[in-house]
């Protein structure tokens, strides 16, 4: 393997003719043995990094992973493009993975993927010890982080083994890290003297779009109807209860979808990630169970029912829509309650009081995100530490128009002068009937009837006082106490607004629009060459189904398309269609050549 170059690889292995951004700079950084952090988004191409030089240095390239389901996907992957790839996990029986090792141990195989509880055991360090390595891929690495969404504890032992190996390049990859997690990954990982490739955060492919709540599930049901028909997404929810009623609901409506959460019997799972690997067209619905390890490029939405808890597993999450690089969708919805469920989950969560004011920074930021009135994706990549000068085009607020916003300083007064006197041991509503003067028996046996702030709120309505008191939440004026069954409580920062000191601007509510039906297109330049793109793609779904197989391990859609569009008829011309490497023309190039000169006949 090593009379092959970097680009001989890609072009042979992979089909591709060029590299993508910082990926030739990073595999010439470990071929000269030295160490990489790499931050690159979703779908990038991150994973070509450590798997070109794995394949060109001598030994076994190490890829420590906690995503068996990914490992499998790549592993998967990576064979059907002739390169030789196992994994080692928990999923494999013990003879399959005495088999795995002796391969190893007989240099069998150019990349192995290690869960990290597999690397530190006795048995897998003795393993690395009796190989050659090439060099040590940490996929994943934020999980080192334990302010982060995924830590894992077994990521802060992985320096212990890879240190015993000063002279083997390691290299370390994350698609989502601030500046406070990328010092951590660098600090325990060990990596100080790396070198440090960032892409830019953004996805300009996705659309981000969040929407105030009104009715959840007609709202979910009409964007999947009328934006997504017939195509793949990821609904996220908070609770297991609503991703059962949530999927349950979808499909009485004649949409194919499926719940997964960590609380089903691990068969109906492994059944559910199954069926999202290999049925063409299915919506699931999930809690952040699902997701680790989602290799699938042609979802084009991801949905979220409730609000996640920071703008990293937002962002993450929403990646996982479009990484083939085709237009997808990041859809949120988002309310009062979503606020108050979110702070409630933060004060129950475990960690000292370090650990939850992080972790109340990061919810600040996301609901900073919801409640803005500028672009989304400048919100989010600010976030990141980039700055985008130009609005973007491609977000709710550019494409439906932003919201303005307006001086709320009375308003937030009047509410939090509510809040106050009434004990701070009230939920919303009961505040909001307060502010309007509704009075009720409840009302008169705590005499609430008679205090100053009855009925000074009139100029607002009901459903506007709910946006006031959402925001007061959100910007850390308000609180909600875990013993006070959802009470709104003043904070610190509420002190200066009802002392006249401080000046608060509200963010106007957009009235909800309809969006015009998403006019289906198909993305060939010429219309008659669509019925050859639908040919390419029941060939592709039969030969899958025939290796039980995902059917873009075999080719992604984009390859079909340039396909349909170039209609090569001879090997070296279908060579030249991207993400057609040698094995994979050996293997089903003269099929679908046929399939294309078939269909050329019949057009003529």
């Amino acid at each position: 393997m090593t009379e092959l170059t970097p680009h001989k690889i890609l072009q042979k292995f992979f089909g591709y003719d060029t590299f993508r951004e910082h990926q030739q700079e990073i595999i010439d950084q470990l071929l000269t043995g030295l160490d990489a952090f790499v931050l690159m988004p979703t779908g990038s191409g991150k994973s070509l990094c450590y798997q070109i030089p794995s394949m060109i240095r001598g030994g076994v390239g190490v890829v420590i992973s906690p995503l068996i389901a990914l490992m499998h996907d790549q592993v998967m992957g990576l064979r059907e493009n002739g390169v030789q790839a196992d994994y080692l996990n928990s999923s494999l029986p013990p003879d399959e993975a005495g088999r795995v090792e002796a391969r190893v141990r007989a240099a069998e195989t150019d990349i192995l993927y290690m869960a990290p509880e597999r690397l530190l055991t006795g048995r897998g360090q003795r393993l690395l010890s009796d190989i050659d390595i090439a060099l040590f891929a940490i996929d994943e690495a934020h999980c080192v982080s334990q302010w982060g969404h995924d830590f894992r504890p077994e990521y802060l032992k992985i320096a212990e083994v890879t240190r015993c190996y000063p002279g083997v390049p390691r290299i370390a990859l994350t698609a989502t890290a601030d500046e406070v997690t990328r010092k951590e990954i660098v600090d325990k990982l060990e990596l100080v003297s790396a070198r440090s490739f960032i892409s830019s955060f953004d996805r300009p492919n996705i659309c981000y779009r969040v929407l105030l709540k009104d009715n959840g599930k007609r709202q979910l049901l009409q964007f999947i109807r009328e934006d997504h028909p017939g195509e793949t997404g990821i609904v996220y929810c908070r609770s297991r209860k609503r991703v059962e009623e949530i999927a349950a609901g979808l499909n009485r409506e004649g949409i194919n979808a499926v719940a997964y959460h960590a609380g089903l019997p691990s068969a109906e799972r492994m059944a559910g990630q199954q069926r999202f690997a290999r049925e063409e067209a299915l919506v699931v619905v999930a809690t952040i169970a699902f997701g680790l390890g989602i290799d699938r490029p042609d979802v084009r939405f991801v949905a979220h029912f409730d609000v996640p808890m920071s703008m990293e597993a937002y962002y993450q999450e929403t990646g996982r829509a479009g990484r083939d690089g085709e237009a997808a969708e990041a859809w949120m919805l988002y309310s009062l309650g979503d606020v108050i469920a979110a702070r409630q989950m933060l004060m129950r969560s475990e960690g000292n009081d370090t650990f939850k004011f992080v972790q109340q920074r990061k919810l600040d930021a996301l609901l900073g995100y919801c409640e803005t009135t500028a672009c989304r994706r400048q919100v989010l990549l600010r976030y990141f530490g980039e700055e985008r000068e130009e609005s973007c085009g491609n977000c709710g607020t550019c494409k439906d128009g932003g919201s303005s916003a307006w001086d709320g300083t009375v308003a937030a007064q009047k509410a939090l002068s509510a809040v106050f006197r009434t004990g701070q041991r009230f939920g919303a509503q009961y505040l909001i009937n307060v502010l309007l003067g509704k009075e009720d028996e409840r009302m008169r046996r705590f005499g609430h009837h008679r205090i100053k702030t009855f009925g000074v709120g009139q100029e607002l309505s009901a459903k506007q006082w709910r946006s006031v008191l959402r925001q007061l939440i959100a910007l850390g004026f308000l609180t909600v106490e875990m013993d006070r069954r959802a009470g709104f409580v003043l904070t610190e920062k509420s002190r200066p607004v009802l002392r006249g000191e401080t000046v608060v601007y509200l963010r106007e509510d957009p009235a909800p629009k309809r969006r015009p039906h998403k006019r289906q297109t198909v993305e060939i330049a010429d219309i008659p060459a669509a019925g050859l793109w639908e040919q390419l793609r029941a060939l592709r779904r039969d030969i899958a189904l025939s290796l039980e197989v995902p059917a873009y391990v075999i080719f992604h859609d984009k390859t079909l398309k340039e396909m349909a569009f170039e209609r090569p008829v001879t090997r070296e011309a279908l060579l030249r269609i991207t993400g057609v490497g040698e094995k994979k023309a050996d293997r089903y190039g003269d099929q679908f050549l046929e399939t294309i000169q078939q269909w050329e006949c019949q057009a003529d």
